[in-house]
């Protein structure tokens, strides 16, 4: 029996992946880059799972029941907010009620088959890049500075994924989706 890590997120489309990728462009030394077609938004870790537990997590997400959205993507930061910087994010801007309606309902479905669910505060963002130690705080705040206001096309959010992790040679990571669900009402 295999065991897979998983995780449940947003895919946005090809446009706006090339946009949020296009960041990298604008040389930050002490940055690593996410390569867009890994850039995603978490919607909930799940960990390890074997394939019982997998086909479990599957049948729970496929009840899912929400209506599709429109999802704009329109800030920039990084994490943690005080403190040396180890993320740098794109987040997605305000009247995103469908986009928490989604993270509760792939919460419950979870819960249903007995996972454990870290309780802290979803805050929606897409990762871009993980920032060393040794980034200058001086460079970091010019390059957010730069690119205030940020704002990349809105996407309709039709599906939610499942997805794989694997961790590849070189400490790359590569994301694999198990199964695609479609939102409906």
């Amino acid at each position: 029996m295999s065991t897979q890590r998983l995780f449940v997120a947003l895919t946005p489309p090809a446009p706006v992946r090339a946009e949020l990728a296009e960041l990298a462009d604008d040389r930050l030394d002490g940055a690593r880059w996410v390569p867009a077609d890994n850039l995603h938004l978490t919607l909930r870790f799940v960990g390890d799972a074997d394939d019982e537990k997998r086909e479990r997590i599957e049948a729970a997400l496929a009840r899912v029941r929400v209506e599709p959205f429109v999802l704009p993507v329109g800030e920039f930061g990084v994490f943690p907010p005080r403190g040396p910087a180890k993320v740098l994010w794109a987040g997605v801007g305000g009247g995103h009620t469908r986009l928490y309606q989604l993270r509760k309902q792939v919460d419950e479905a979870l819960l249903s088959v007995d996972l454990t669910i870290d309780v802290r505060t979803f805050s929606a963002h897409f990762t871009v890049a993980r920032l060393s130690e040794t980034l200058d705080p001086k460079h970091l705040a010019k390059f957010l500075e730069r690119h205030q206001p940020f704002e990349a096309p809105p996407f309709r959010v039709a599906s939610f994924e499942l997805y794989a992790s694997e961790l590849r040679a070189g400490s790359t990571t590569a994301y694999r989706v198990v199964r695609r669900f479609a939102l409906e009402i």
